[in-house]
């Protein structure tokens, strides 16, 4: 649930906030206790990435609000959102290359 209304919301924000970057949500992971929620993102359309990481972690109190507002009914705790940049579309690459040659 969080991993398709955080999908949503970089969807809907994603061009004014992020400079029409693509953001999607790869992997979702959460505590028990529902209090982190460690979010794992592909990041296209720009040529600096680790800015725009930093861009995401700073809008990380409106995500989660948007996320609460999608999801106050679903879940009794909204968590703290952590994100981090998922390489494994680039670790795929990095293989491929290497099985060519």
């Amino acid at each position: 649930m969080i991993q398709k209304e955080l999908g949503n919301a970089f969807l809907r924000e994603g061009r004014s906030l992020f400079s029409g970057a693509m953001i999607t949500v790869t992997k979702v992971t959460v505590t028990k206790d529902l209090s982190q929620a460690k979010i794992y993102l592909s990041l296209f359309g720009t040529k600096d990435k680790a800015a725009l990481l930093a861009l995401i972690r700073h809008h990380g109190r409106d995500l989660r609000f948007h996320l609460g507002k999608g999801l106050h009914n679903q879940l009794r705790v909204i968590p703290e959102l952590q994100f981090f940049e998922d390489d494994s579309l680039d670790y795929i690459e990095n293989i491929d290359s290497l099985l060519k040659t």
